[in-house]
C-alpha cells in the first residue's frame, strides 16, 4: 500500500479515515452544520455535532447521509472535502481512496460516493462492501475456499453476508441499523414517560441502559428534556428494565434475514460457519445482548469482532494493499467500481 493510499468508512454517523503506517487518522461525526440565510457552513465533524437540537432557527444541524448512503449530495460533498483537508496534510500527492458501501447500494447511490470523494483530489477511487471489509478487518482470510459469515451494523444499515473465495456468496442489506434502535428510544420516551429527547440524549440511553436482553443487575441513567404535557424542562431515571423489549421489532427483522442469508447458503459452507460461528462488526452490534439474541434466535453462534468498531475501515485498507496483488480485482471488491484518470 503506497504511502499516498488511504481507506475511508463512510458511515451514517461516522467517517473514519486509515492511512497505513498512520493507523485510523480521522474518527468524526459526518455531520454538517450550515447558516440557511447565508448558505456558510458554521461546522463540520464533532464541532457541528454538537450543534444537534441547539442551534437557532438559522442553523440547521444534519447528517447529509441517511440509511448508509448519501442523500444530500451538495452537503456531503461539502462536508467530506472540510473534514478530508484535517488529513489530507499526511498524504503526500493525490491519493488512491478506497471507499466501504452497503451490499445493497443502489449503482445511483454508488456514483454518488465515488463523485464526492472525486471532488475531494482523488487519484483513482475503488468501491468495497462493507461486510467484505468488516471480514477482511476481522482477521478472516476470505480468499478460502472457506464459508465467512458476518453481520455488520452500523448506522444507517445493517449488512450480513456470506463470503468465500474472496466474493460474497449471499447477502442481505436493510435499513435497520443503530440509528433505528436511537430512534425508538425518542419515540418511547414520547409515549411512555411523557418527555421530548434529542438524539443525543437518546444515544447516551442507548449505549448505558440500552439492551436486547433483561440484565441480571439492573442499570439505571438519568434523561432530561421537555415535558410532553407542561411543556417545561423535565429529568426522568430511565432503567434498562424499561427499555430492553421495546427493540423486539428490530431484531426480528435482523434475525430474519440473517436466516434468510443462511438458508441460501450452499451447504457446502455450512459447515464453516457452524464451525467458526458469526462474526458481528459495527458500533451497532455493542447493543447490550444482541449478540445472544441472535445467537439464540438462528442457533449459530455470534461473536463480537475485536476492535468492532473500526474493522471496516482496517479491511479496506488491508483490501486496498492487496489491489496491486490480483489479477482480477472485481472478484474481491465485488461492486466494481474503479476511476483512474
Amino acid at each position: 500500500m503506497f504511502g499516498n493510499d488511504i481507506s475511508i468508512d463512510l458511515g451514517t454517523t461516522t467517517m473514519l479515515v486509515y492511512i497505513k503506517g498512520k493507523g485510523i487518522v480521522m474518527n468524526e461525526p459526518t455531520v454538517i452544520a450550515v447558516d440557511t440565510d447565508s448558505d456558510e457552513v458554521v461546522g463540520v465533524g464533532t464541532e457541528a455535532l454538537k450543534m444537534l437540537g441547539r442551534t437557532p432557527p438559522n442553523i440547521q444541524a444534519v447528517h447529509p447521509l441517511h440509511d448508509g448512503v448519501i442523500s444530500n449530495y451538495t452537503l456531503a460533498k461539502e462536508m467530506i472535502r472540510r473534514l478530508f483537508k484535517k488529513v489530507l496534510h499526511r498524504v503526500p500527492g493525490r491519493p488512491r481512496i478506497m471507499m466501504c458501501v452497503p451490499s445493497g447500494i443502489t449503482d445511483v447511490e454508488q456514483r454518488a460516493v465515488i463523485e464526492a470523494a472525486r471532488e475531494v483530489g482523488a487519484k483513482d477511487i475503488y468501491v468495497i462492501e462493507e461486510p467484505v471489509a468488516a471480514a477482511l478487518g476481522a482477521g478472516f482470510d476470505i480468499s478460502r475456499a472457506h464459508g465467512t459469515m458476518v453481520i455488520d451494523i452500523g448506522g444507517g444499515t445493517t449488512d450480513i453476508a456470506v463470503m468465500s473465495l474472496g466474493g460474497v456468496v449471499v447477502s442481505r442489506s436493510m435499513k435497520i441499523a443503530g440509528d433505528e434502535f436511537t430512534e425508538e428510544i425518542v419515540r418511547y420516551m414520547r409515549k411512555e414517560m411523557n418527555i421530548h429527547i434529542g438524539p443525543r440524549t437518546a444515544e447516551k440511553l442507548k449505549v448505558t441502559v440500552g439492551g436486547v436482553l433483561k440484565r441480571d443487575k439492573e442499570v439505571l441513567c438519568e434523561a432530561k428534556g421537555i415535558s410532553a404535557i407542561t411543556g417545561i424542562p423535565k429529568s426522568v431515571t430511565v432503567s434498562s428494565n424499561d427499555i430492553y423489549d421495546i427493540f423486539d421489532d428490530f431484531v426480528y427483522n435482523i434475525t430474519e434475514r440473517a436466516r434468510e442469508v443462511l438458508e441460501e447458503t450452499p451447504p457446502e459452507l455450512h459447515g464453516d460457519i457452524i464451525k467458526d460461528g458469526i462474526i458481528m462488526t459495527g458500533g451497532g452490534s455493542l447493543i447490550y445482548g444482541l449478540d445472544k439474541r441472535i445467537s439464540r434466535e438462528i442457533g449459530v453462534e455470534c461473536h463480537l469482532a475485536e476492535n468492532i468498531v473500526e474493522c471496516v475501515v482496517m479491511g479496506s485498507g488491508i483490501a486496498l494493499e492487496q489491489i496491486d496483488t490480483v489479477n482480477d480485482p472485481t472478484h474481491i471488491f465485488h461492486k466494481k467500481a474503479y476511476i483512474h484518470e
